[in-house]
């Protein structure tokens, strides 16, 4: 964090101020509190969120940061030299059930140009902090739709949860094998903060495997 303030030319004392952060905690040898680095992470939204909690890559995001989500995939995908991913207004359809319906009506909010990533079927804007740092609220996901009998343990999924007959639950976790048996499937967050929940499989009614992420930085 030091190394971060006086490359800003920050004072401790305006850190303070502007994060709400305990004074003294920069004195601190301990490592960083999940709600420390939310914090200072809201207020420097240019800092590399990886760098703030391992230290380790660059200090500074770019301007767009891809991340192609590869980190301990038990799969492996073919990268397609050159694809046109739609970008979908999610707000604008019913749920996800309905947004992978080829018959149901869909808007196109853009379209995204990236070459060599694996091939997606579409993109939405994610909401919530359960996969923060990896991905935090207003994050663009890119996914390709899979059954559910084709789920991979231990990846990342975009995944629509029947809650009852009126409410669905969209939800981005890693997919994990249940300890109560094969009609559930575990889900577990990033965040340390939210518990890992067991749900029905046959709850599921969409999924899709996150193939990449895209986070947009305004730089002021």
């Amino acid at each position: 964090m030091i190394q971060f303030l006086e490359y800003k030319g920050i004072t401790k004392n305006k850190f303070y101020v502007e994060t709400g952060i305990s004074n003294g905690t920069l004195d601190k040898v301990s490592g960083l509190s999940l709600e420390t680095v939310e914090k200072f992470y809201n207020v420097y939204p240019e800092i590399n969120p990886d760098w703030l909690i391992t230290g380790k890559g660059e200090m500074i995001k770019s301007e767009k940061n891809l991340n192609i989500i590869s980190n301990n995939r038990k799969t492996k995908d073919g990268k397609v030299d050159e694809q046109e991913i739609p970008l979908y207004d999610f707000e604008a359809t019913a749920g996800l059930k309905d947004l992978f319906n080829s018959d149901s009506p869909r808007k196109v909010l853009d379209t995204i140009k990236i070459p060599n990533i694996p091939k997606c079927d579409g993109a939405i804007s994610v909401t919530g902090d359960s996969m923060y740092p990896l991905l935090k609220s207003g994050d663009i996901v890119l996914y390709k739709q899979v059954a559910i009998e084709d789920v991979f343990f231990g990846e990342m999924y975009l995944l629509s949860i029947q809650l009852n007959e009126w409410e669905e639950y969209i939800t981005v976790k890693y997919v994990q094998k249940s300890d109560k048996g094969d009609e559930y499937v575990k889900l577990v967050s990033q965040n340390g903060h939210h518990q890992p929940k067991d749900v029905l499989t046959k709850s599921i009614t969409a999924i899709a495997l996150i193939k990449a992420s895209i986070r947009i930085n305004t730089m002021m």
